[in-house]
């Protein structure tokens, strides 16, 4: 055997061994052999911490080191790695920060941590000339992360988009397929275990906002700034809007959009129309992908499992053996964290909702009568908004009213604001306007 393979290992703590730190415990074990022989080192997880200590000497079989104690590990001499899979930006933050400042090296799969607090995470260790890795915190098994800080170095990223949470994706799946509304499918989602008893985090877009923020940072060497991102959550989409963008060609999704413009940059997340022609519109179910746009390399579809335990267990070890091949480098010839020179990060203004540039579907409840839809389009026509398609599916037997379909061309958040309040003071026009953001992606 190769001389360097009888190096002493490297030592891991591990912070949570829940569904991802069981599956990270798993994979190191079973493909012990080809890890080491791709580190050059093996990779050990010597030290567990879990509240749960049942749990954790299950999955480990008594083979390792256990305690209840996350700090112990932390403060530990011997252990080289800290792995942190607690979550949440409270007690994971301090572990975290004790960690790096005890010289310890981080992978995290925590992306609400890096998304809030990652500015601080990683000056702290530059400063102590350690790394932390949080390829699992973004679509799970998807390296989209490694491909962003190393892969697409040579281009000027033009636009990112993604469906990066698996919930709501499979919640407007279940919508399109069976005709089901927000709430049936959502029901769904949490008996097969797909969203958590409190879904809000997901069903509101907040993790999605989290990981959009991570990825702009990356694509366009800006600070982290999840504050600046606007979301949008999946709660208000009505099933037959599913159903009349399905019929005009497109199909509702959860997407998180960061988009350069010569004024700034764009980033939020909302349900989206796109072509169903789109390789993205038929990514369905839990499953992930991103669309990276070049101008070097032009498009990119990263598509796969966003969550679980092998998928995440993938990434973290991944990010463990990029460690453990780094470990004797100086910090100045490691990939830098955000894929930027720390003193190369630019503070681009990011734009506000009414500056964003959209095609827009509204849905208008007009009343069954003569001239209506000269009305609408006159409206429409005033601001500069020119129609795309319109649609008026027949009223019912008996009904009065009438849902008129309309796609837009591409205009600013602000024309079409002031459009629709001026629609809905029209006499002809019934209730609130429903309106989605439509994105072709090309």
């Amino acid at each position: 055997m190769n001389m360097n393979m009888n190096m002493k290992p490297v030592r891991v703590g591990l912070l949570g061994i829940g569904t991802v730190g069981g599956g990270t415990y798993q994979v190191l074990a079973r493909n012990h052999g080809e890890i080491t022989r791709r580190a050059g080192r093996p990779i050990e997880i010597v030290m567990v911490a879990d509240k749960d200590l049942a749990r954790a000497r299950e999955v480990t079989g008594g083979r390792t080191q256990i305690t209840d104690d996350a700090f112990a590990v932390v403060n530990d001499p011997d252990i080289d790695v800290i792995v942190e899979l607690i979550g949440g930006c409270t007690v994971a933050r301090e572990l975290v920060l004790k960690a790096l400042n005890n010289g310890k090296h981080v992978v995290t799969a925590n992306k609400a941590l890096i998304a809030t607090h990652g500015n601080a995470i990683f000056a702290a260790a530059s400063k102590r000339g350690v790394m932390v890795g949080f390829e699992a915190a973004v679509a799970g098994g998807i390296p989209i992360i490694k491909v962003m800080r190393e892969a697409l170095t040579a281009n000027r990223i033009q636009w990112l988009a993604g469906i990066i949470n698996g919930t709501c994706n499979f919640i407007l799946t279940e919508m399109r397929n069976h005709g089901r509304d927000f709430k049936a499918a959502l029901a769904d989602a949490q008996q097969r275990g797909y969203a958590e008893a409190d879904p809000t985090f997901d069903i509101e877009g907040v993790d999605a906002a989290h990981k959009l923020t991570i990825l702009a940072a990356l694509a366009f060497g800006i600070p982290l700034q999840f504050d600046k991102v606007h979301v949008e959550g999946i709660t208000q989409v009505a099933r037959e809007d599913v159903a009349y963008a399905g019929a005009l060609g497109y199909r509702v999704k959860l997407l998180g959009l960061a988009r350069r413009r010569p004024e700034g940059i764009e980033m939020r997340v909302h349900p989206t129309l796109i072509p169903e022609t789109r390789l993205i519109a038929n990514v369905d179910g839990v499953m992930n992908a991103v669309v990276v746009r070049g101008d070097a390399v032009g498009p990119l579809l990263f598509y796969g499992a966003g969550a679980g335990a092998q998928p995440t267990a993938s990434a973290v070890v991944a990010d463990l053996v990029d460690v453990a091949r780094s470990m004797s480098a100086r910090p100045e010839h490691r990939v830098p964290h955000l894929a930027f020179q720390p003193d190369a990060v630019a503070d681009v203004p990011i734009l506000p909702v009414d500056k964003i540039e959209s095609a827009y579907y509204l849905r208008i409840t007009a009343l069954d009568r003569p001239g209506v839809l000269a009305d609408i389009s006159r409206i429409l026509a005033d601001r500069d908004i020119s129609i795309e398609a319109i649609r008026q599916p027949e009223p019912a037997e008996g009904q009065q009213q009438v849902p008129v379909i309309i796609l837009t061309q591409r205009v600013m958040e602000q024309s079409i604001n002031e459009a629709i309040k001026h629609l809905e003071s029209l006499q002809s026009v019934q209730g609130p306007i429903v309106r989605l953001r439509v994105e072709t992606l090309a």
